[in-house]
């Protein structure tokens, strides 16, 4: 297990606004021990911002391909993020 933490903000296309992606991502994180948010943008994908160890984060990303049944994912893009710690206490929808 690797206990190294990592942030990434990943965007997530297809059709994941108004199928539950963003609640369904906060449970899976919680799951995961992760802290961060999903948020709806403009652009009609969903913006995640995930921090924790390095391997909670991986599976998140991982889940984030499929996401819940009501979704539809097309592509998802990841960055590494350099996000203060201390800036989250919880995952959050936003």
């Amino acid at each position: 297990m690797n206990d190294a933490s990592r942030c990434v903000r990943a965007r997530v296309e297809g059709r994941v606004q108004g199928v539950g992606f963003r609640m369904a991502t906060r449970s899976r994180a919680h799951q995961l021990g992760l802290r961060g948010y999903a948020a709806n943008r403009p652009s009609g994908e969903v913006e995640v911002l995930a921090y924790g160890s390095a391997d909670a984060v991986g599976a998140l990303i991982e889940w984030l391909a499929e996401g819940p049944p009501s979704a539809r994912v097309q592509d998802v893009h990841v960055e590494e993020a350099d996000e203060p710690a201390e800036a989250f206490d919880r995952f959050e929808i936003r």
